[in-house]
């Protein structure tokens, strides 16, 4: 069924403000985890509120923790997320970037400290709103993907995002895990009971998991086995994917003092998960003509777009464009949610002792 995204939304805050969070954290994050549902990218949406209840039950997230910067110059800062979830801090950290990127061409700011931030496409994009090129880089907390050679798990999904802006065109929106595919894109194949495509996930052998389920289960409890870096196999060279995700860390949090999941999963294994976020705003008028760089990009972009096809039914698409027609498609017909998702949300919603907003009348 196809859910309208003010009942996401709605469902969301009720359930986070029951939780103890502020009304403004609370619509803030609300507002990444819709947005993100509406731009089609169901594994870092509202789905993901079941995995925000248990790191509440443990005791690893702080609700009420509010964002504070701790170091700052004119062109960057560095901002402790306060073990809060990771929403309402990158939220206001890519508003500082793009703040400081307008005074001094660039803004980076670092923050430390934190939790599961959403998708980090999200993030890039409010700078290309702007007019900048944003560039996004995060730690994850579940080691799920081993080193290229091997088959033991010491590193985390690891997303990338970078946008730009264009003019006529949806912005270029490059938003990527650097492991094959994120661990939630594997949690929505299990909702809707669909086969892995081969190669997503390895088992304690290197052999592809095509079963969900059996895959979730070697991503989240076992110690082998798991999701595969970019790449897929040694021989689609995911040294590549390997080498990508632990650039993305070093930024994200080595930079700024975030915890290597692995390590922290060994020494600190009930503490908060220290989640290290780096976002970055790049002003190109600092570089050529105001308008000249969008302009530019269109070129390119049209370009793409007009390359011959394989299938005339399938033209050539260039990042954010898949977005970009799924906003428009869900903005019209609604969020689709499979049956197996919706009962783990009213039973969030049950739990929390809110109405569940989704079957209710809009």
């Amino acid at each position: 069924m196809g859910v309208p995204a003010e009942r996401v939304r709605l469902l969301i805050v009720d359930v986070l403000t029951a939780w103890g969070m502020d009304a403004d954290l609370a619509e803030t994050t609300a507002e990444v985890m819709v947005d993100t549902d509406l731009a089609g990218i169901d594994s870092h949406g509202v789905s993901m509120l079941m995995a925000y209840e248990n790191f509440r039950a443990q005791g690893r997230i702080d609700l009420r923790a509010r964002p504070v910067v701790v170091r700052e110059n004119a062109a960057s800062a560095l901002v402790d997320a306060k073990a809060g979830i990771g929403h309402p801090a990158s939220d206001f950290a890519m508003r500082l970037a793009i703040e400081k990127a307008r005074a001094s061409s660039v803004g980076v700011v670092s923050v430390v400290n934190s939790h599961h931030f959403g998708a980090a496409g999200y993030y890039a994009e409010m700078a290309a709103k702007q007019g900048m090129i944003g560039l996004v880089t995060s730690s994850a907390n579940l080691t799920c993907a081993a080193p290229t050679g091997s088959v033991v798990p010491r590193l985390a999904t690891n997303p990338i995002a970078f946008a730009a802006p264009a003019r006529r065109n949806p912005h270029f929106l490059l938003d990527m895990a650097t492991t094959t595919v994120a661990v939630n894109k594997v949690k929505v194949y299990d909702y809707y009971r669909k086969p892995l495509p081969t190669g997503w996930v390895v088992d304690d052998a290197g052999r592809p998991v095509e079963d969900a389920a059996k895959a979730l289960h070697l991503i989240r409890d076992s110690d082998v086995g798991g999701l595969t870096p970019l790449g897929g196999t040694p021989e689609m060279s995911n040294h590549k994917g390997y080498g990508l995700g632990m650039m993305a860390h070093i930024l994200a949090a080595t930079l700024c003092g975030g915890a290597f999941p692995a390590i922290q999963e060994r020494d600190h294994p009930d503490g908060p998960h220290n989640l290290g976020h780096f976002f970055l705003a790049l002003d190109p008028a600092a570089f050529r003509a105001a308008g000249s760089f969008e302009d530019d990009l269109d070129d390119a972009i049209d370009m793409l777009h007009e390359t011959p096809p394989l299938d005339p039914e399938q033209p050539v698409q260039v990042a954010g464009d898949p977005q970009a027609t799924a906003r428009e498609e869900r903005g019209r017909d609604g969020i689709p949610m499979p049956e197996a998702l919706l009962e783990q949300l009213r039973g969030v919603a049950e739990r929390a002792g809110v109405e569940f907003a989704l079957l209710a009348p809009s």
